[in-house]
Parts: structure tokens; C-alpha cells; sequence
């Protein structure tokens, strides 16, 4: 796995280590825990009640508190540094989109045995979008256009770098690597023309822009079919506008690409890169998570058999349904986490 991939997914052997939690070296999550941060912390929610976030998320353990809040714990070191940045940048973006973001309430700080920062955020009310199961992916597709546009229009200046800041090259070793050992389960010839397709593509022009970095079906909430709100900014920051095309394998059917890619305006090079972007991040995905989260698994499937059957132009129509898709967020189609 590229070593920039660390932050979110340490290890893929050690995922296995420590059954019953998403990493081998996260701590202990109990509702017991977040009462006594709270409690300590922010004494005017002390005596809300406190319910864990199905599904759980990767990066994040979620505790939602109360009706109207969210708690927010990293569940690694590696994400740990995500705190610092939310707090500062989810408030300067969020005026700036058009669709809901998460922005902070609260910070907490290390105690009762937890040894990071936390958040508190207002929580968003939507369901995860499911492939298969989308009521206007046009629609969909063109709200995801827009809110992609409006954020890599934003100002960069003094924005951090993304997760996924580096070139695509840079991950041609670990995306080697991947395929190796996922030879059994995908057509490694078909992943590879698609990747090195991607690598000889024309690499971007001109100065990185704002990014989310990690449009999957976990992090975007729809409210009567349409986009309301898209969540969980630790990977955000500067990079290449083709990072952000993943959402086109991830989140939308064949037939509302089409849509999808003009609105956004990406040219073939662009258009390349994203696919080998949306390959590249799910074969590592599918590589860490295989044992430990089979929802996260099963979209990363999802994802990998969407790009090698993806032909070299994608269609334009608007309507319709692909038919059933094992991606989303675990078959969630209920109310989520605003981080």
C-alpha cells in the first residue's frame, strides 16, 4: 500500500490482529467513554444520551449525542491530525458549497484514558446514496457536479496538502502490489491496462486545488434523492481535480457519468487519471478490509468491477436503474453521521 495511504490504513495485516475493531492499535470504544468526555468537557450535554453511529466508520469512531449532535473520536494516530484541520477549514468552506458540511461545535481534549483530540459537530440528517437504488441519477449526478465544481473553485491559499496530494505515480508500487495479492478475486490484465492507461495520461496543469478527496456512498447524504449534504473531510486539501472524479465509479451508475463528466468539465486526460484514482484507492481498500469490514469490501468490489467494465466513453442517458449493486455504505439507506 502507498505510504501516503498509512494515515487511514496502517497495515493490511494487522487489521486482523485484534478482533472486533477496525485496527490492531485503536483504543477501546464504549458509550461509557464518550458520557465521561462529555461530562468533564461540556457540562450542558452532559445528561444527553449518548448511542453509537451504525455502520462504524473507518477512520472515526461516531457517537451520536442527543438529537441535534454528533461526536467525533479518531480512531488512530494516523487520523488523529484530521481534529486540527476540520476545526480550522470546515468553517471557512462551508459558506462557500452548496450543500450542507459538517462544521464543529466543540473540541475536546484528551482524557479518561482517550489520548487524542475529539470533536462535536450538529448532526445531518440523509441517506447514503446506493447505486442501484438511486430515484433521479441525473439529478444526483449533476448535484455531485456542482458541489465538486464549487469547492475546487475555492481559494487555496494556505490550504494544507490532501491525503491524496501525491501524483498518481507515486502509487504505481503499492497499486502493483495490491493486484498481486488480489489476483484471485479481480482481472488483474483488465486492471492493469486500466492503470497504466491512467499513468501515461497528461498529468495536470496548473496549481492543485481544494479536493474532498473521498467521495464514496459513506460520505454523501441525500434527501429526497438529491444531494443535502457530504460529510467526513479528513482527507481534504490541495491536489489534482481528477482525485475527485472517483465519485463517478463510486457513487453514480454507468448511464449518469456521461452527465457527471461533462458538468465537471473533465477532459480525457483528467477523466483517465480519475478512473485510475477510483482503481487504485479501491484495491487498497479491498486489500485492508477484506476480513475486517465487509461493507467497506463490498463497495470497494463494486468499485474495482465499475472501472474495468467502464468503456473508454461513458454513456449520457440520465434514466433508468443499473439494477442491484452490493456498494453504498454496508446497504445503508438511513440517517447519518455529519463527519
Amino acid at each position: 500500500m502507498n505510504p501516503a495511504d498509512n494515515r487511514r490504513h496502517p497495515d493490511p495485516r494487522r487489521a486482523l490482529m485484534r478482533p472486533g475493531k477496525m485496527h490492531a492499535d485503536e483504543p477501546d470504544f464504549t458509550e461509557s467513554l464518550v458520557h465521561r468526555l462529555i461530562a468533564s468537557q461540556f457540562p450542558d450535554w452532559a445528561g444527553l444520551p449518548v448511542e453509537p453511529v451504525v455502520p462504524v466508520g473507518t477512520s472515526h469512531a461516531m457517537y451520536r449525542l442527543g438529537e441535534d449532535l454528533v461526536v467525533r473520536l479518531p480512531r488512530t494516530a494516523g487520523t488523529a491530525g484530521e481534529v486540527d484541520m476540520e476545526q480550522r477549514w470546515l468553517p471557512r468552506l462551508a459558506p462557500r458549497l452548496p450543500a450542507a458540511i459538517p462544521v464543529p461545535l466543540g473540541r475536546g481534549v484528551p482524557a479518561e484514558g482517550y489520548p487524542w483530540h475529539w470533536s462535536v459537530f450538529r448532526w445531518l440528517d440523509g441517506a447514503n446514496p446506493v447505486v442501484g437504488q438511486l430515484a433521479e441519477p441525473g439529478l444526483f449526478a449533476t448535484d455531485l457536479a456542482d458541489f465538486v465544481t464549487a469547492l475546487h473553485r475555492i481559494d487555496p491559499a494556505g490550504a494544507p496538502p490532501s491525503f491524496r496530494s501525491e501524483p498518481l505515480a507515486a502509487r504505481d508500487a503499492s497499486t502493483r502490489a495490491a493486484l498481486a495479492e488480489l489476483h484471485e478475486a479481480v482481472d488483474t490484465g483488465e486492471a492493469l491496462a486500466v492503470w497504466e492507461a491512467a499513468l501515461s495520461a497528461c498529468a495536470p496543469t496548473g496549481p492543485a486545488v481544494w479536493i474532498h478527496a473521498d467521495l464514496q456512498p459513506g460520505n454523501l447524504l441525500l434527501a429526497n434523492g438529491r444531494l443535502s449534504a457530504v460529510i467526513d473531510f479528513g482527507c481534504m486539501g490541495l491536489g489534482d481535480a481528477a482525485v475527485d472524479l472517483i465519485a463517478a465509479w463510486y457513487l453514480l451508475p454507468a448511464h449518469a457519468r456521461g452527465t457527471f463528466r461533462t458538468a465537471v468539465h473533465a477532459d480525457d486526460a483528467a477523466w483517465a487519471r480519475g478512473r485510475g484514482w477510483a482503481l487504485s484507492t479501491a484495491l487498497g481498500e479491498l486489500r485492508y478490509y477484506r476480513e475486517s469490514n465487509p461493507a467497506m469490501a463490498a463497495i470497494a468490489r463494486h468499485v474495482i468491477r465499475e472501472v474495468l467494465t467502464d468503456g473508454e466513453s461513458d454513456g449520457e442517458s440520465d434514466g433508468g436503474s443499473d439494477g442491484e449493486s452490493d456498494g453504498g455504505s454496508g446497504g445503508n439507506s438511513r440517517e447519518q453521521y455529519a463527519v
